[in-house]
């Protein structure tokens, strides 16, 4: 899928991110859970504890230099659960490694209002940044990958996942990806792979959770 036909489809896509980050993410790049422990210069042991275990809440880094930063908790995704819907003989370490080596965007309002509006979201102020898919598409395309479904989430029915969720956005146009996933797939996630360094000059509005829903309408 080219830069132009992803953007057809999904001309704006969303990141949803902790009140009052946007000054630093506009400097710093949105950075992948794995990239911002090594900016942080974080030890080997908590690192990887971050990186292949369940966070039941989110985690505050701290440096002498870049200051805070907020990593979000999982809670919408079980070990347990994981265990019985993973292919390719991953484990739920394994597959909480792949996630933390990605920046997320929803492709649609659906699947953003989704997760503002989830019970444990409810009551959390947050931001949304808005970005423009044909921009960010043509800077990153070797590195975006498309997702069918909720790759952070195993509640409910959970939906099976492995090493092609992701495919690369280059690789297929969408109607042969539609077929490879039985044409019943539509794009939820888009994500790239490791950093968007230049996330600011993608960036349309940022948001507040509050008023995103009249900024939809609009």
């Amino acid at each position: 899928m080219t830069p132009e036909e992803l953007a057809a489809r999904h001309p704006r896509l969303y990141h949803v991110t902790e009140p009052g980050a946007w000054s630093s993410i506009k400097q710093k790049g949105l950075l992948s859970t794995n990239r911002l422990l090594e900016v942080f210069e974080i030890d080997n042991l908590r690192r990887k504890m971050i990186q292949t275990k369940r966070r039941p809440s989110q985690i505050t880094l701290e440096h002498p230099r870049h200051g805070c930063a907020i990593i979000n908790d999982n809670l919408p995704l079980s070990e347990k659960a994981l265990i019985h819907c993973l292919d390719h003989n991953l484990t739920p370490a394994d597959w909480l490694s792949i996630l933390n080596s990605r920046v997320f965007f929803w492709a649609s309002p659906e699947g953003l209002n989704r997760l503002l509006k989830a019970r444990h979201n409810r009551t959390r102020s947050r931001e949304v940044l808005v970005l423009d898919t044909l921009s960010l598409a043509k800077s990153h395309a070797d590195r975006i990958e498309l997702c069918p479904i909720n790759s952070g989430a195993t509640l409910r029915k959970a939906a099976r996942r492995g090493l092609n969720t992701f495919t690369p956005l280059l690789q297929y146009s969408f109607d042969e990806w539609r077929q490879l996933r039985g044409q019943r797939d539509q794009v939820l996630e888009i994500v790239v792979k490791d950093q968007v360094l230049d996330v600011a000059e993608h960036t349309l509005e940022v948001i507040s959770s509050e008023d995103i829903q009249s900024y939809l309408r609009s």
